[in-house]
């Protein structure tokens, strides 16, 4: 676990050992493994599906995927990944997220204020201009000269070919490659169902099966002012996935822990997870808290709750598999597999027997340090503006190689769309984040703590977080937008609150910094050194752990043993109201009234939701399920609560994706949201 990645998620809230087995694995395009699937399926994938699949997916930069399902950009998406920019497009009249949208006309559609959709456009293996790079020097040295690798490659990419080139860490540094990227920005929402249907069941239900959700929304992404016009697209199989039908899910996974080292578990079990579930629990009472002020506090708050309540849900499955006795001894006689097999060849001894060492030492440092670097944080977006101003403006004055990630010459078109985007920030919401933020760092760090004497100075948290956020303009984009554009000049003239407190802790954040790198360089290091001996080992017969880019699994539609019965492949619409019934029609099992008023048109019997074995994870939310012919015939939106265990360990016998039938998503459009336009231009001249 690296600590700029486990950062990075706090700030937002195996095949070690052994070949693939069962439906495994989270495998790259170009390792995809061909001969398995056709052994076991009867299928052989050619290059020209993969192409075609591959063209047809995309990344959300909101931290999803999708797909292209028609020749004009349209795109499928779950609307639970959609969230976001509905919320920012809502306001206390209209509430998208809650009540749903739907653009009859192009006309209608709503822009998305900040959204990036990417879409793989080739890839090509550079481990031997990366892994050259640090040759010969240090740790320290060679992390520097590895950024600066990466740095020159993905600039290079975006001057030569106008694709944004993303260089990719895979095998833990075994490889590294080029993804390049087409970037669309101007993407407009066409269709959301409301929040109950999508998220029907609610928190209780959710990584649970069965299930009943339309988790569906569709984007329209433009190109030069127009709608995209591209042949790369899944065609809509309406009649859906069948059981035990052979599926492939092309998305992009988030993050996996399946290569870890017995030391990292140890770190996880004891150190982040419980730091990162108590961290979680303090925000949502205080979103909580702040929701219970009124109907519009509660709308304003409701999504980062979502989010929230759906990564404690995460990390409660974490600390439960890293406390299962069967998945700690597996992956413990995996490493001990894997050290006996370096040991047993001399070289690879000597170059890489001591990896297991530096990263267990290296660990132990991390554990020091952890809690106050999660700590030091202000939960605002709005002092996120801030510092991310403040250290535009200290980077970009640096030669590109020796800037920091994020604001490299090819990464600041993303952070510039971040920084001016017109979405609303709530001021009244920003405040109770920061002060409650503020109120947990008391408790955790010194009373004496500089960081924390600095931003409170003599007052408390939530007279503090008002008279930052009160005093502040970033709420105005045409403010920040100014400052960006002013640069160092305009940024250290600024006597905003904000810009101004930023000023002040950018030395712990460049104290951070280089704390961060000093215990990374050796552990990356070491992660390095475990990647080569594992080819030399095994041979690249594996997949490589998540990194949020594209790969593809198969599997196929099935259900499992649960709960000491049989919990059946799909799921149908009589289900969704026989299931409410039972509840009484009671939040959250309650049926919206266009439901309970298209009951008798709709035909029951449809297939609503299904599972199969493909291996997924976070990340994944919103990848097409495909079939054999390149047709889409669902739509990934969770897993259910047995493959919690996936960041660590996949169980063919019951780990299940869990998604939204094509067929569903037909009937809902045509009989209960009066979109049969939407409909006829996704089914094309098959309807």
């Amino acid at each position: 676990m690296k600590l700029v990645l486990w950062l990075a998620g706090v700030a937002l809230a195996c095949c070690i050992a052994s070949n693939a087995h069962a439906d495994e694995g989270m495998w790259t395009f170009d390792n995809v493994p061909v001969a398995q699937i056709q052994q076991k399926y009867g299928f052989k994938i050619t290059k020209e599906w993969l192409d075609h699949v591959r063209l047809s997916s995309v990344r959300l930069n909101d931290g999803g995927s999708g797909s292209f399902i028609s020749q004009d950009g349209l795109l499928l998406t779950n609307h639970h990944v959609a969230r976001g920019q509905l919320q920012k497009n809502s306001t206390a009249e209209h509430d998208y997220i809650k009540n749903g949208f739907y653009a009859t006309t192009q006309a209608d559609e709503l822009k998305s204020p900040d959204l990036e959709i990417d879409v793989l456009d080739s890839m090509e293996n550079v481990t031997a201009q990366v892994q050259g790079a640090s040759q010969g020097l240090d740790a320290a040295a060679g992390l520097k000269a590895t950024r600066a690798a990466i740095a020159k490659l993905e600039e290079e990419t975006k001057q030569k070919t106008g694709l944004t080139g993303e260089v990719v860490t895979l095998y833990g540094g075994g490889e590294y490659w080029l993804y390049r990227y087409k970037r669309y920005t101007d993407v407009r929402i066409v269709f959301a169902p409301e929040e109950q249907t999508a998220f029907f069941g609610g928190d209780p239900d959710n990584f649970t099966y069965p299930r009943y959700d339309l988790d569906m929304a569709v984007f329209r992404v433009y190109d030069n002012g127009k709608p995209l016009h591209t042949p790369n697209f899944l065609k809509w199989n309406a009649k859906g996935a069948a059981a035990h039908e052979l599926v492939f899910v092309s998305g992009n996974p988030g993050s996996t822990q399946r290569d870890d080292t017995m030391s990292d578990f140890k770190l996880q079990s004891q150190v982040i997870g419980p730091l990162v579930l108590n961290l979680l629990q303090h925000r949502i009472d205080t979103l909580q808290k702040y929701s219970a002020r009124g109907t519009e506090q509660a709308r304003q708050a409701d999504s980062l709750i979502f989010g929230l309540q759906n990564s404690l849900k995460v990390y409660v499955g974490r600390k439960v598999a890293l406390a299962d006795p069967k998945i700690l001894a597996k992956k413990s006689a995996e490493e001990a597999d894997f050290k006996q097999k370096v040991a047993a060849d001399p070289k690879l001894q000597a170059a890489y027997g001591s990896a297991w060492d530096q990263i267990a030492a290296g660990n132990t440092k991390l554990s020091a340090v952890i809690t106050q670097l999660s700590a030091r944080n202000l939960d605002s977006t709005l002092a996120g503006f801030a510092n991310a101003l403040v250290n535009y403006a200290e980077q970009v004055k640096k030669p590109d190689a020796d800037r920091e990630p994020g604001y490299h010459d090819a990464q600041l078109p993303s952070l510039k769309l971040r920084l001016s985007s017109p979405a609303p920030v709530y001021k009244g919401l920003d405040e109770a984040r920061m002060a409650g933020a503020l109120e947990e760092a008391k408790t955790i760090l010194p009373a004496d703590d500089p960081w924390l004497k600095t931003v409170l100075g003599s007052k408390s948290s939530a007279a503090a977080a008002h008279d930052y956020i009160t005093g502040t303009h970033l709420d105005d984009a045409t403010v920040r937008k100014s400052l960006l554009d002013g640069g160092d000049a305009a940024i250290s003239a600024s006597t905003d609150p904000l810009i101004a407190l930023a000023r002040k802790i950018l030395p712990f954040t460049r104290e951070a910094r280089q704390q961060r790198d000093a215990l990374n360089a050796p552990i990356q290091r070491a992660d390095e050194d475990l990647g080569k001996a594992r080819f030399a080992v095994y041979g690249k017969q594996s997949y490589p752990d998540a990194t949020f880019t594209l790969r593809l699994s198969y599997g196929q539609v099935d259900g499992y043993p649960m709960n000491g019965t049989i919990a059946p492949p799909m799921t149908t619409m009589y289900g969704l109201y026989d299931r409410s019934a039972s509840f009484g029609d009671k939040s959250p099992f309650d049926i919206p009234a266009r439901w309970i008023a298209a009951k008798d048109k709709l035909d029951l019997s449809t297939p609503m939701d299904f599972v199969s074995t493909n291996d997924i994870i976070g990340g994944n939310s919103g990848s097409p399920v495909i079939n054999k012919e390149g047709e889409i015939v669902g739509l990934v939106f969770d897993g259910n609560i047995e493959s919690l265990a996936g960041d660590f360990v996949y169980d063919g016998t019951k780990n299940r994706t869990v998604a939204v039938h094509t067929a569903a998503m037909t009937e809902a459009l045509r009989k209960v949201y009066g979109a049969a336009a939407l409909a006829n231009e996704i089914q094309g001249a098959q309807h």
